[in-house]
């Protein structure tokens, strides 16, 4: 997929607050660490690779540090290949947040708008049209810094439609007309409120809207998205019908920031496969109520879509691998989210368990629990266990709602993946000591916590067993 628009780079600066300064009424900020992340158009092409896709992005960044960090680490980071203008004297449109406890105290963005030159549009329609016969979808992701001008948006849908490549656009521009041609438009309420003057208070205003838009834009299709109350998508030539409306799929909306380019990029993939722009319209809705239901991310992964939409073989999304839960817990960490780590064999899970994971979780935002292995559990405990095999124990343990990630480590202790994830807080049962929890003292070396949380005495699993065993004789 052909990703072009605005990059950006989305920086957190993260630390605690404990004082007003004396100069003026704000907080002082005691700086902690720092990352950063791709923003804008590179989002949406992290959504793509996220997905399961092969996005190449495509864009203008500074002749500048953050400009080096974008085209390098981040974009190699997330599987993306990366082709940029590099604007000399000119600054990479930047976001940095500041954050203490998880709350965001200020934004600074640091932007100018850019101006493409002829030689500068000429080198990015050829690099397009090197590609042209290998990819199957674009996006057009305008966040209005400067890139989608309408000289370089006319030569790029010419192109697309000559090799009969569908074109989704998402921008933010009252100017919609310069996208004429395109195969579908991807507004949201706000937007489309402003484009047209009608507010999308209920699904005949956001029809009317939508149809507006499509006579405005001159385009195949526009689907809009609504947060909490779904799409309405307007395609006057489908036979399914012109508009349908479609609720979302969240069970829950928790935050709606980001999910318009999960959208963009679940849909540009399912038309890049041939389905319906109905079909990737619902695809892409589906791809959104994952997205709300999250605190602070909108990436979502190919095994969350499939288990939404009904084709998931690899069973519940909590349940992950190690590498997958370093990207996860990264994200979560990137919004500001404290993260927890517990492990054990949980073997049979009883009320102690149950009250020691529930406290856990009043510790931190997130908590991962990493389970021994079946090799792991017969190593620490002998050929007779576990009782329940990994897979049964991953599933209970993914059922509670305390547990936001589950994943597995063979090893005899968790270390190689506390040194993966890197959790802020390492949470054991108050029966151990600081000086005897594994990983102690990495956790220690780079800021994080060790919590002994109080556990419910008379349960154990090997009694359990016992008492079993005696009633079986």
């Amino acid at each position: 997929m052909f990703v072009l628009g605005d990059v950006m780079l989305d920086k957190f600066v993260y630390g605690h607050v404990d004082r007003i300064s004396p100069e003026a009424p704000i907080p002082i900020l005691h700086r902690q660490s720092e990352t950063a992340m791709l923003g804008g158009a590179a989002n949406v092409a992290r959504n793509v690779v996220a997905l399961g896709g092969k996005a190449i992005l495509v864009g203008a960044v500074g002749d500048d540090a953050e400009g080096d960090l974008i085209a390098g680490p981040l974009v190699d980071g997330d599987g993306i290949v990366g082709r940029f203008v590099r604007a000399a004297g000119h600054p990479t449109t930047t976001k940095v947040r500041y954050v203490s406890g998880g709350h965001q105290l200020l934004r600074l963005d640091i932007e100018r708008r850019l101006h493409l030159g002829p030689h500068d549009i000429d080198m990015i329609c050829e690099w397009l049209t090197e590609v042209a016969g290998e990819i199957s979808a674009i996006v057009l992701s305008d966040y209005t810094k400067g890139v989608l001008i309408p000289v370089l948006v006319r030569r790029i849908i010419d192109i697309a439609r000559t090799h009969g490549i569908p074109v989704v656009v998402d921008t933010k521009t009252r100017d919609v007309t310069r996208f004429a041609g395109a195969t579908v438009m991807t507004p949201n309420a706000t937007e489309a409120a402003m484009i047209t003057g009608v507010e999308c208070v209920d699904d005949h205003h956001a029809e009317i809207a939508a149809k507006i838009l499509h006579e405005r834009a001159k385009i195949d299709a526009v689907v809009l998205t609504r947060g909490a109350e779904g799409m309405t998508i307007y395609h006057p030539t489908d036979p399914e019908g012109s508009v349908v409306h479609v609720p979302t799929h969240a069970l829950e909306v928790f935050d709606v920031s980001g999910a318009g380019d999960t959208v963009v990029a679940a849909l540009a993939l399912a038309l890049s496969v041939g389905a319906s722009i109905m079909t990737s319209a619902r695809i892409g809705n589906a791809a959104a109520g994952i997205a709300v239901g999250k605190r602070g991310t909108a990436a979502v992964r190919a095994r969350e879509l499939a288990t939404a939409l009904g084709g998931g073989s690899e069973g519940d999304p909590k349940i992950v691998d190690g590498e997958a839960a370093q990207e996860i817990v990264a994200d979560w960490r990137a919004h500001g989210l404290k993260v927890g780590f517990t492990n054990g064999c949980f073997d049979l899970l009883h009320p102690g368990h149950v009250e020691l994971l529930k406290r856990s979780r009043a510790a931190c935002d997130r908590l991962v629990v990493a389970l021994n292995t079946d090799a792991s559990v017969r190593k620490l405990k002998g050929d007779s266990r576990p009782v329940q095999n990994e897979h049964a124990r991953s599933v209970v343990m993914a059922a509670v709602d305390s547990v936001d990630l589950v994943t597995l480590f063979d090893d005899d202790t968790p270390l190689g993946l506390i040194e993966l994830l890197r959790p802020d807080f390492l949470i054991k049962g108050a029966d151990y000591t600081i000086e005897t929890v594994v990983g102690a003292d990495l956790v220690a070396s780079y800021g994080g916590r060790v919590l002994l949380v109080p556990i419910e005495q008379g349960h154990s699993t090997t009694a359990l067993i016992a008492r079993a065993n005696t009633r079986a004789r």
